[in-house]
């Protein structure tokens, strides 16, 4: 089962081309994604933060008065029947991953990693689909390590 949740903080972050920018409340615990979709998303593991509650807005390259719920750089794509994923339409940088599938995920975000502006205070808690993880590399630590039965247990289809 998954562990409570930790602590939330504020945390600004961005693309790598700064046209697409947020703030938002995360928590401190990191999760790794081995799934094939986050693979080829990442080119490797997908890292990301549980966002309680993102704002975004439109960033240095892209200012204009954009809409600070979806600036004009920020895209996404549907990646399956369950979620979208946000990146900027600029430089290509991954932002997001969200539940889209109705039910009670419906808007769980994670934002990467790598976007945020301060990675400080983070702590990796978890690997999604650990059973996948491919034979090149391998997380160290003592973080939870879920298989894709696991998962298909916890959430069904959205698994």
């Amino acid at each position: 089962m998954l562990r409570p949740m930790s602590e939330t903080t504020t945390r600004k972050g961005g693309c790598l081309c700064g046209a697409v920018r947020y703030e938002a409340a995360v928590r401190s615990e990191v999760s790794a994604c081995h799934c094939s979709m986050c693979r080829r998303w990442c080119g490797g593991p997908l890292f990301a933060v549980p966002a309680e509650t993102v704002r975004f807005v439109d960033g240095a390259a892209g200012a204009g008065g954009g809409d600070p719920v979806h600036p004009a750089s920020l895209r996404t794509i549907v990646s399956s029947a369950w979620a979208e994923r946000g990146f900027c339409a600029k430089c290509g940088s991954g932002i997001f991953y969200r539940v889209t599938a109705e039910g009670p995920h419906q808007g769980f975000t994670t934002l990467t990693l790598g976007s945020l502006d301060d990675q400080s205070g983070l702590t990796l808690t978890r690997e999604w689909y650990a059973d996948l993880e491919p034979e090149a590399y391998h997380l160290a630590g003592a973080q939870e390590r879920l298989s894709s039965e696991q998962i298909a247990a916890m959430f069904g289809d959205l698994g």
